[in-house]
């Protein structure tokens, strides 16, 4: 479900290696010969085959380059310099490139080895130059398709809204349904029923995003091992393990008490969704019935899902069902779910932190961030529970979705980004 956030999900990957330094080092020549390289590269030109070393090019198109590259410069125009160049190793730097209309946060990676080609390439963030809550109300507008988002002060009787648009209006969620996962799994623990030290056997494999479809089955997981991979990576395996463990019909009744849209129920799991999805007469049926009538088909396909083999290459294309084999909820609706978990207990809040979202240098500007998105072909949202340093609580989300096209999500990404800047003191 969540294929990438901020930016490629391939450079990301390749980035994951690359460690942070308690010193500021000093960068090396090669790197420095990058970074001076960047803005020809993101200006659409550049030696791709020459920049880019072979693990990335194998991992990474020049059409994908290039796509990003017309996304940023379709927003901020033409790249103009890098600054605030802040090495993490001699061979690895965070930076800002300058735009006409705004910057981009970088995370740039060069091979320690001969010839020092480029091994990751990750844009973290975007910042436009004089932006206002028009101007990014007018560009949500714009967007085709169906948007919404929404800035909220929490704290009260229910989140108040700043400014939204469509808040009210129901749209699919995808993987943030998670969030209502967490809300049981905290109201449980709350109440007594659960402790988050209980331990769990790992259920049946669901489709990447995660780690644990590739487990061993029944493999012990904690409460809160489950639940932070379910925030912070999007495991589809943990979330499925864990709404099966807390009771459906329960974590069902915590979205309604959240204002989940009745197209939600019965609650689905992953792997459920994505078996629906992938035969297109039980997907019809499904949009066609009512709570009732779909918690009979779940219980009359239990085995047939529960012994199919699901292929993820099925799912890397055009959206398939969108508006109707989906969970849904409105950006109001979400920020009820935020509000919940920040009256949650410590542990909560710190899953719902292990992922910020975001870039370092958006994120530095709040005291807390927590965050979880979804993305499927189709449809992303991006959700943000922050408390600004002057310790008021607010909640920041969004969504996109087409039911023709796939959603370019550095474009939505960079939208959100703007809302974050939009929240901060």
């Amino acid at each position: 479900m969540q294929r990438l956030l901020l930016a490629l999900a391939a450079i990301a990957a390749l980035l994951a290696g690359v460690p942070a330094s308690a010193q500021v080092p000093a960068a090396d020549p090669s790197l420095t010969r990058a970074i001076d390289g960047l803005v020809a590269v993101m200006d659409g030109g550049g030696d791709y085959d020459g920049y880019f070393a072979p693990g990335f090019k194998a991992q990474v198109s020049r059409a994908q380059i290039d796509s990003v590259a017309a996304q940023l410069k379709a927003q901020l125009g033409a790249p103009k310099t890098a600054t605030a160049i802040r090495p993490t190793t001699p061979f690895a730097a965070d930076l800002t490139l300058t735009y006409e209309r705004g910057s981009a946060a970088i995370r740039i990676a060069v091979d320690s080895a001969e010839p020092h080609a480029v091994i990751g390439l990750l844009v973290t963030g975007t910042t436009l130059a004089g932006d206002s809550v028009d101007g990014l109300v007018a560009d949500f507008r714009a967007l085709p398709g169906a948007a919404g988002f929404g800035l909220y002060t929490l704290g009260g009787a229910a989140p108040k809204p700043v400014v939204e648009w469509r808040g009210d209006e129901s749209a699919p969620i995808g993987s943030a349904f998670k969030l209502w996962v967490l809300a049981e799994a905290s109201a449980q623990v709350k109440a007594g029923k659960r402790r988050w030290s209980d331990v769990i056997p790992l259920g049946p494999p669901s489709l990447p995003s995660g780690i644990t479809q590739s487990w061993p089955a029944a493999t012990p997981m904690t409460l809160q091992s489950l639940a932070t991979l379910m925030i912070s990576i999007s495991d589809n395996t943990a979330a499925d393990t864990l709404l099966i463990a807390l009771g459906r019909d329960a974590v069902g009744a915590r979205a309604t008490a959240l204002g989940a849209a009745p197209a939600s129920l019965p609650m689905l799991t992953t792997r459920e969704l994505f078996y629906l999805k992938a035969h297109p007469p039980l997907a019809a049926e499904w949009a066609k019935a009512d709570a009732r009538q779909r918690a009979a088909m779940l219980k009359r396909e239990a085995d047939a899902i529960a012994t199919a083999k699901l292929d993820a290459s099925a799912f890397g294309g055009m959206p398939i069902a969108p508006d109707t084999v989906e969970w849904f909820a409105s950006p109001a609706e979400m920020a009820r779910a935020l509000d919940a978990l920040r009256g949650g207990d410590a542990a909560t809040r710190a899953i719902l932190a292990a992922n910020p979202g975001t870039d370092a240098a958006t994120a530095a500007r709040f005291a807390y961030v927590g965050f979880k998105g979804g993305s499927e072909p189709g449809v992303v949202t991006l959700n943000y529970l922050v408390r600004t340093k002057s310790g008021v609580w607010r909640a920041v989300v969004g969504n996109w979705h087409r039911t023709d096209a796939d959603i370019p999500v550095l474009t939505f990404a960079s939208l959100m980004n703007r809302a974050l800047a939009l929240a901060a003191d």
